[in-house]
Parts: structure tokens; C-alpha cells; sequence
């Protein structure tokens, strides 16, 4: 786990690079799903298995992991579809991942075939409607090959998710779409590597409770970081606290 933890601390700094490289990007998203990600491509997923990231804006940790894995993806702030490179799914358009995630899910079950999906979704994107349809499906056709993972960060683009649109209780609503659903942190790799390694027998949500802009003090819980850069010295800070 210490090492993992470690882990996560280089990934956060190697986004920050690839940020004031490319001079645009999403960093609160993004450093909220650091240690979902790492949990998956270092320890869950197996060669049949597909990952979706949904919360396409927060690609650039997804294009540093997927890199680290031997692939090639183009460098874009929003991920567009590549098979070849790993990105399944042309995403940044809330509420797209989840939908697409799914049909991948039903053609594999109905032809047999093994392997599960994994989708990353924001918690912001749970106020999209394609979001409940996709449940609604996912549920009928019991699709026990389907894992979704919410990043529960509690904010979006502009402000707490409960000025703009109140989710009320999300576990309790996925629950009532007949989901099997855990609920944890989502920075612990403890408890997402034992929620991960579950297979229950339908459709599988997983909330995990994340901070917006994790790692970099001046950034956790500010809506701002939605999408900006750094200043020289705000640099300079992450830098030290990552180190």
C-alpha cells in the first residue's frame, strides 16, 4: 500500500507536467480519480477486460497510465475513440461513457464472451439523464459484467453539485435501479482494491468519495481548479507538496 501511495503522489506529478506542457486541462477532476485509476491498470483489470473513462475532461492520468502500459495515445484534452491505444470511447460530452460502456456490456454477454467493462463517471454527470436510462437498461438485462465507478468529488465545473443540481442520496437511488452498490473512499487503495475484486451477481456501482483537486492543498475543494493553470508559484507549491 506504501508503495502504491507513492505511486500515486509521481502520477499526480507527472499530470502536472504534462498540464504546463500542453497549457490546458482539467486538474481538480483529474487528481480526484488518480488512485481509481492506478487501482485498475496496476492491480484490477486483466487483458479481457475494457476500461471507459466517461469524465473525459480528466483524461490526461488515463493517457500517463495507458502510456506506461506500452501504448501511444494522442495528446488531446478530451480523449478521442483510438482501439489501438486503449481509448474505447470518444468522451467529454457528460454523459456519454456510461451508455457506451453499456452496449459493450450487452454485446459481450450476449455473445458470450469474457471480460468485464469498467466506466468512470463523475458525480456531475450523474445529473444527465442518458446516466438513469443506461441504469435502467443495465438493470433489465442484468448485466453482471458491468462495473461503474462513481468519482464522487461533490463538485463540478462551477460550484458544489448541491447549489446546482442535489443528487440527494446517489447510493440509495442506484440501489433502487436494482445495482448492487458499495460505498467507499475513493482514495483509499485498500478499500478500492477489495471493492473492485467483487463480483456480484448484477449490475455493480461503486461511489467513491474523492476530493476535488486531491494532493495539491491550495486546490482540494475549490471549484475554480475545474479548469485552469498554475501560476509560477502556485507551481512551485504543488511541486513541493508532491514531492
Amino acid at each position: 500500500m506504501e508503495n502504491l501511495e507513492k505511486r500515486a503522489k509521481e502520477i499526480r506529478k507527472k499530470f502536472i507536467d504534462l498540464l504546463m506542457k500542453e497549457k490546458e486541462g482539467h486538474p481538480g477532476g483529474s487528481l480526484s480519480e488518480i488512485e481509481i485509476l492506478i487501482a485498475l491498470f496496476n492491480i484490477i483489470m486483466k487483458k479481457e477486460d475494457k476500461f471507459i473513462l466517461s469524465k473525459g475532461h480528466s483524461c490526461y492520468p488515463l493517457y500517463l497510465l495507458l502510456q506506461e502500459k506500452g501504448f501511444n495515445p494522442k495528446i488531446k484534452p478530451h480523449p478521442d475513440i483510438d482501439l489501438e491505444n486503449g481509448i474505447y470511447c470518444t468522451s467529454g460530452s457528460l454523459g456519454h461513457g456510461f451508455p457506451m460502456a453499456l452496449g459493450m456490456a450487452l454485446a459481450r454477454k450476449l455473445k458470450g464472451k469474457q471480460g468485464k467493462i469498467f466506466v468512470l463517471i463523475g458525480d456531475g454527470e450523474c445529473q444527465e439523464g442518458t446516466t438513469w436510462e443506461s441504469a435502467l437498461i443495465a438493470s433489465h438485462h442484468n448485466l453482471n459484467n458491468l462495473v461503474v465507478i462513481v468519482d464522487n468529488n461533490k463538485l463540478q465545473a462551477l460550484d458544489k453539485i448541491n447549489n446546482i443540481i442535489s443528487l440527494g442520496n446517489l447510493k440509495e437511488k442506484f440501489q433502487s435501479f436494482s445495482f448492487h452498490v458499495e460505498e467507499i473512499n475513493g482514495h483509499s487503495f485498500s478499500e478500492l482494491i477489495e471493492s473492485l475484486e467483487k463480483n456480484p451477481e448484477k449490475p455493480y456501482v461503486i461511489i467513491a468519495n474523492t476530493t476535488k483537486g486531491k494532493g495539491i492543498s491550495y486546490m482540494e475543494n475549490d471549484p475554480k481548479w475545474h479548469t485552469r493553470l498554475p501560476t509560477e508559484e502556485e507551481l512551485k507549491i504543488a511541486y513541493k507538496e508532491l514531492s
